[in-house]
């Protein structure tokens, strides 16, 4: 007998309890999901992002990203010998640019346009947050979108409607990679999105459109979001709530890579990093999943280092910029 049928025949169950547990009846003959193993392409991401280095190097150029960091630099010191870590790794140069938290919006950009102006350096890129009083969609307006890395300038994601960016947001490059490393074609698929933001959600959807998905774009105001995930043959979630989506949202077979990043308190009292799906629960059920740690996250890190060779190897085959 049909299961899920049986209990929409029960009349003393309510119908909100039906719509939840039909799905998880249903599913269960569905194998577990493949997960990808973020870890493992960004690190083939970061050996072909070494040969390009040594390639432009062959060619007397040199790439080097300056970060700009505003604020005490104790504070942030952890960061930036990370960042200064993965560089060295493929063979880039780094160097941290300090800003005192009790300067001003104009020393900032006044920091920024001389590094836009310095020709040794490539790449530049913005550690966020800035302290309160600074103006952050200024500071990125200023960054020459030809050394803005992170693909943050409003120059760089206007582009992206014409699907011309110069350098695009990295978390986006990194999702589209992750579904390629995956063999999934967006293209005929119902993709919905689940989060706005600049960096991912947005400039994600984009992406997907020119790809010829059917994109859905879900947001706070979105109502009734088991609706809409449901009938996904690919969600995307990017909203920084730990958990949002559960089994109950997810269709038999579907493609979820979850972008969020949340710290949560676990058992012990230690602190454990989680993304915005329930990964235990849900890759029973999808097709494919990525993991929180250890999908997005490090993926987007080798892109970061992959867009600021392709931003040295731009700046030298273009002699023309666009103003920043």
């Amino acid at each position: 007998m049909d299961i899920a049928k049986q209990y929409r025949r029960a009349p003393f169950i309510p119908s909100i309890v039906i719509r939840q547990i039909t799905p998880i009846l249903c599913d269960r003959e569905i194998m577990a999901a493949r997960v990808i193993d973020g870890g493992a392409l960004a690190e083939r991401i970061k050996r072909e992002t070494t040969a390009a280095v040594r390639a432009l190097a062959a060619e007397g150029v040199a790439v080097n990203l300056a970060a700009v960091m505003v604020g005490d630099p104790s504070a942030g010191e952890i960061y930036a010998r990370s960042q200064a870590r993965r560089c060295q790794e493929v063979g880039i140069s780094y160097r941290l640019h300090t800003v005192s938290a009790a300067a001003k919006d104009p020393d900032l950009r006044s920091l920024i346009r001389d590094l836009n102006d310095d020709p040794a350096v490539t790449g530049i890129m913005l550690n966020l947050p800035l302290p309160p009083g600074f103006d952050t969609p200024a500071a990125q307006y200023c960054i020459d979108p030809y050394k803005d890395v992170e693909g943050v300038n409003p120059s760089n994601i206007g582009l992206l409607f014409y699907d011309t960016p110069i350098v695009a947001p990295c978390t986006a490059l990194a999702v589209m990679e992750i579904l390629k490393e995956a063999a999934v074609e967006p293209r005929g698929l119902h993709a919905v999105v689940v989060g706005q933001g600049p960096i991912a959600g947005r400039p994600v959807s984009l992406f997907l459109l020119q790809k010829m998905a059917t994109v859905t774009n879900c947001h706070i105001a979105t109502r009734d979001l088991y609706e809409h995930t449901r009938r996904a043959d690919l969600l995307i979630v990017a909203v920084g709530k730990p958990a949002m989506i559960r089994a109950e949202h997810v269709k038999s077979g579907a493609v979820i890579i979850d972008v969020g990043i949340n710290t949560i308190d676990s058992s012990g009292g230690s602190r454990k990093v989680v993304g915005d799906v329930a990964y235990e629960e849900v890759k029973e059920i999808a097709g494919v999943i990525t993991p929180v740690p250890g999908g997005v996250g490090p993926v987007t890190v080798a892109i970061l280092l992959r867009s600021a060779v392709q931003a040295a190897r731009q700046q030298r085959a273009t002699p023309r910029r666009l103003s920043g």
